[in-house]
Order: structure tokens, then C-alpha cells, then sequence
């Protein structure tokens, strides 16, 4: 007997969409995200056919928004945030400022009155975590300076978001041609300090000790399934508790409980279980956002639709690049801070949401921003491919050369070692060679880790191997020997076809993580792939065999020397 479900008709439509259309658009050579909201745009209420509960798919996507948070604090300490202060709140708080007055000048033009204008240039103003993390983490960027400088300017972003919820019903109650505060304003904006303040502190005192304390205690009993559950717990119940005790968006409880999180030697364990649900529910946030969007103002409003895409993607990067450039960063830097914030999100949604049903927007503002949210979202990952590519044809990343500089290291002579990915496993393969004197030239797409590499004496170009370009100048006939140390399989498989191309005689090494990722590296031409868990199975039963044979030795010694 079939019963109505909308939380399982929800989910199972908008993850079966989303899977048939993200995967046409990245064979299509697009990011399955445009995949993802096309699934939306399939099943929201605007297009005939399946029709997904819109509530339900918000809700849904919260989750993966309060657990993306999560990760990324786990991966960002208190002293990171420091780190990146003097450039994020500043830059932050005048990007809010730049871009709020383009959207009222577009209100302004469009005769709303002024309230309605600061709602949209709001709106307009905060980038999308969602996106701006997923790109991040493509590209590795999520530990580097540019990366760290990038969320701190988020994190900046979605404190003055919170503070404009409180004083936006607030703002509904005072004359929209009134050019005075009211006094309720002010009392609100002291509350919503006050609130985070003690939201902030404690966590700060108490939550830093209380949260890897939890953590170590369960992960002492040994059960995985309790261990996850007390990561999932952790994140969804700071971050409700954040909601209803202080006023603090979901979004930023998660992030502070993430945060004090990666204290605890745990920290990585917590970040992987996380992983996959954090990655089903962003999907369907996507879905939820294309469910949002009525096409029809495409057609009905083109040119209001052409303003705000141009407000979110031309006007915040030149401000976000202007900015960065005025302190003083390289311009790899800037482009990439700039580039990152060229979109709108999760922020924007409630905003518009809010401003229509206190009458502080017109409908009409919340289908614009659903249109350029959607069309940014779409945008962005182009304006990084593009940005990937002015990195690979320029000499230049964050001040320095991006292949091998005049003042570095200089190139080994003669046959060399080829290590891709100077991670953690990169970088310990490179210190083992350097020790016995190996010859070795580092290659990586991240400039930070090239810079380290280069710091410590290491020869190292900037790049990506696939890339013919940079393949041409590591000089695949000088390479003896090419150790692959990222972790991406797919990535992994490409460049191994590359360097076979380039020398069929090369020796290729590279790693996986399960026996299929192995397999599929063998097809494409290594020589030999390397699983984690099967060494340390064989380095274990490696000592467990010495180990037995060394009390087999004193067992019989001892009856040796025992009296007949």
C-alpha cells in the first residue's frame, strides 16, 4: 500500500535529478553544481512534472550547511582567524558597504523605496559558503594563506548577516522615508552583541575543553558508529543550541564547535566521517535553491536580472580585488579572494525570504536574487577555470615565479626523482629522498606548498602535471622515477597517462585508497599503486612475525637453561 511521504519524496527526487543532471553537465565539461540547481529547477514548483516540497529541501539543505560549517572549522584554528584579521574584517566590512549601495542604486533606479534598497544591496552583498568552500576544496586552497584570508572574509561576512536578521524586523517597523534610527534598533543591535559575545565566550571557555573531551572519551570505547554519532551530535547540537539560547546562525554554532574541535587529536577522524553526509546534504541545498527559481524573470525583467548578475559578479570582485591590492597582497591573491566572493547564497535566501514577509522587499527583489544567485553559482566555477588558467600561463603566484625561481633552488642535473603533491605524504617522500641523496624536483598546484618546498632547498614548479605546459618543463626525459603522493584518483589516473605518453620508459609509482582506486591507476599505466591500509596490514604482521620469533628464541633459551 503506497502512503504520501514528502521527506522521502523530497529527498529521492531531488538526489535522483541531481545525480542524472550533475553527471550530463560534467560530461558536458561543466561543474555538476549547474547540474545540481538544474535538478532543482526540474522539481521545484515553477516547471511541470514532479513536484518536490520546497519547506522540506530548505530544511534539508540547512543540515549540510550547519555540517560544511563544521569541516571547515575543523580545518581552521582560532589562530588562523587571527592570523587573517587585519584583512578580513576591514575588507569584509567595506565589500558589505560597496556592494550594498550598488543594489540600492539599482533599487533606487527601479523606484523602490529605501528600505528596499538596503534589503537587496544586503542580499547582494554576503557570498554563498556552499560554493565558495566546494571551490576551495577543489583546489586545495582550503590551508592556504589565500584560502584562510578568503573564509576569515566569509566568517566576517555572515557575523554582520547575523546582526542584520535582528535589525531587520526592527527596520520593518520605522517609517520607510524616515531618515532616523529608532531606538528599538539600537537596543536590538546591543542584544545581538551581547548574545554573540556570550555565545562566543562560552564556547571559548567552556566548549574548548568540554567538546575534545567528549570526543577522546567516546572514541576510547572503540565502537565507530557511536564515534560518528558523537560527531554528528556535536555539530547539529551546538549549532541548534547556538540558534535558540543566543541568536547565532546555524551556520556559525557549527563553525565554533568544528573550531574548537580540531584541538583534540581526533580532529582528521571527525573531518572524514562527516565527509559524506556533508556532501549528500550540500546537494541538496543546490537542489533547494534551484527549486527557488521562477524562470519566467528571465523574460519578464531582463535587464533588472542583467544588473544584478553584474552587481554580484563585476561589481563585488572589483571591490574585493581593489581592496585585497590596497593591502598590499600579490595579485594572485586578490584574484583569487575576488573570484571567490563573486556569488551569493544560503545569506541571501533568508534575507530576501525575510524582507518579503516583512514587507521590507517586493517579490519581485526576492526573484532577483534568486536569478542572480543561481546565475553566479552557475558563473563561478568558470571564472575559476579561468583563473586556473591565468595561473598555468602566467610566471607569477602570490609574488613569486610559479615554476622554478631565479633565487630558489636550482634544477637537479641529470636524472631525477618527480614527486607530485608536496602533502603530508609528499613532503615526508621528499624528506626520505633528500636524507639518502636523492636527486628530486617537487610539483604541486598549490604556490604555498612550492613555496615551502623551495624554502626548505627543494627544486619545485607550481602547476598541475596534466597540464602539457607544465609537463614540458618538469622535462619528462630527465625523470627516472615519478611518485605520485595526491590523493585524488581520478586526477591521478590522468597524469599517469601523461607521463607514460611523454616517456614510455618512466618508472611510475602512485597511491590509493581502495583496491578499485589502485586498479584504475594500473589500467592508466603505473607501474606500481600503493594502499595505505595494506602496508600497515603488512607492516603489522611484519612485527608480529619478529615478535612471536623473539619469544620462541627466550622460550626455548629458558628450557635450555633449565636443571634436567
Amino acid at each position: 500500500m503506497l502512503h504520501h511521504t514528502p521527506l522521502l519524496d523530497t529527498i529521492a527526487a531531488g538526489l535522483v535529478f541531481a545525480f542524472a543532471l550533475g553527471a550530463l553537465a560534467t560530461r558536458a565539461r561543466l561543474s555538476p553544481l549547474v547540474g545540481y540547481l538544474a535538478a532543482g529547477v526540474v522539481v521545484g514548483p515553477y516547471t511541470p512534472g514532479i513536484i518536490a516540497d520546497q519547506a522540506l529541501a530548505t530544511q534539508l539543505s540547512e543540515i549540510g550547511v550547519i555540517l560544511l560549517m563544521f569541516g571547515v572549522g575543523l580545518h581552521f584554528s582560532l589562530r588562523d582567524l587571527l592570523d587573517v584579521k587585519a584583512i578580513a574584517i576591514p575588507g569584509a566590512v567595506a565589500q558589505i558597504v560597496l556592494a550594498t549601495a550598488l543594489g540600492a542604486g539599482l533599487a533606487w533606479l527601479l523606484d523602490w523605496p529605501l528600505s528596499a534598497g538596503l534589503m537587496f544591496g544586503l542580499a547582494l552583498s554576503v557570498a554563498s559558503t556552499v560554493v565558495l568552500l566546494r571551490a576551495l576544496e577543489d583546489r586545495r586552497l582550503l590551508d592556504s594563506p589565500r584560502g584562510k584570508i578568503a573564509i576569515g572574509w566569509l566568517i566576517v561576512e555572515d557575523l554582520a548577516m547575523v546582526l542584520a536578521l535582528v535589525l531587520v524586523p526592527a527596520m520593518a517597523g520605522a517609517p520607510a522615508e524616515d531618515g532616523s534610527v529608532p531606538s528599538n534598533v539600537w537596543v536590538s543591535l546591543v542584544l545581538t552583541v551581547l548574545k554573540v559575545t556570550g555565545f562566543i565566550a562560552i564556547m571559548l571557555v567552556i566548549g574548548r575543553r568540554a567538546i575534545p573531551w567528549m570526543l577522546e572519551r567516546i572514541a576510547g570505547t572503540g565502537s565507530r558508529e557511536l564515534f560518528t554519532l558523537c560527531v554528528l551530535a556535536i555539530a547539529l547540537g551546538v549549532a541548534l543550541g547556538a540558534a535558540l539560547l543566543f541568536d547565532v546562525s546555524f551556520a556559525l554554532g557549527a563553525f565554533f564547535a568544528g573550531m574548537l574541535l580540531a584541538e583534540s587529536e581526533f580532529s582528521h577522524k571527525a573531518a572524514s566521517d562527516s565527509l559524506p553526509l556533508r556532501d549528500a546534504f550540500a546537494v541538496l541545498f543546490f537542489v533547494s535553491v534551484g527549486m527557488l527559481f521562477d524562470p519566467h524573470i528571465l523574460v519578464e525583467h531582463p535587464l533588472p536580472v542583467l544588473a544584478t548578475f553584474a552587481i554580484i559578479v563585476i561589481g563585488k570582485s572589483l571591490a574585493a580585488l581593489a581592496l585585497v591590492l590596497a593591502f598590499r597582497h600579490p595579485l594572485s591573491t586578490a584574484l583569487t579572494i575576488s573570484v571567490s566572493l563573486a556569488q551569493i547564497g544560503e545569506f541571501s535566501f533568508i534575507l530576501a525570504g525575510l524582507g518579503v514577509e516583512l514587507g521590507l522587499l517586493p517579490e519581485m527583489g526576492r526573484d532577483l536574487i534568486l536569478a542572480g544567485a543561481i546565475l553566479s553559482i552557475i558563473c563561478n566555477p568558470l571564472l575559476f577555470a579561468a583563473l586556473d588558467r591565468w595561473s598555468r600561463h602566467h610566471d607569477t603566484a602570490d609574488g613569486e615565479k610559479k615554476a622554478i625561481v631565479a633565487s630558489g633552488p636550482p634544477a637537479p642535473a641529470g636524472l631525477y626523482v618527480l614527486v607530485i603533491g608536496y602533502g603530508r605524504v609528499g613532503s615526508a617522500i621528499a624528506q626520505i629522498l633528500r636524507e639518502r641523496a636523492v636527486p628530486l624536483l617537487i610539483l604541486d598546484t598549490d604556490p604555498d606548498l612550492v613555496d615551502r618546498a623551495q624554502a626548505q632547498g627543494i627544486p619545485a614548479i607550481c602547476g598541475n602535471a596534466a597540464n602539457p605546459r607544465v609537463l614540458a618543463e618538469v622535462n619528462p626525459a630527465q625523470v627516472r622515477l615519478a611518485l605520485l603522493a595526491i590523493p585524488q584518483p581520478l586526477e591521478a589516473g590522468e597524469i599517469v597517462a601523461r607521463l607514460r605518453e611523454a616517456k614510455p620508459d618512466m618508472t611510475i609509482i602512485a597511491r590509493g585508497h581502495s583496491d578499485a582506486e589502485v586498479q584504475h591507476l594500473l589500467q592508466h599505466g603505473a607501474d606500481g599503486a600503493v594502499m595505505a591500509e595494506r602496508v600497515m596490514a603488512l607492516r603489522m604482521a611484519e612485527m608480529a612475525s619478529h615478535s612471536l620469533a623473539y619469544h620462541e628464541r627466550l622460550a626455548a633459551a629458558a628450557s635450555q637453561a633449565a636443571p634436567p
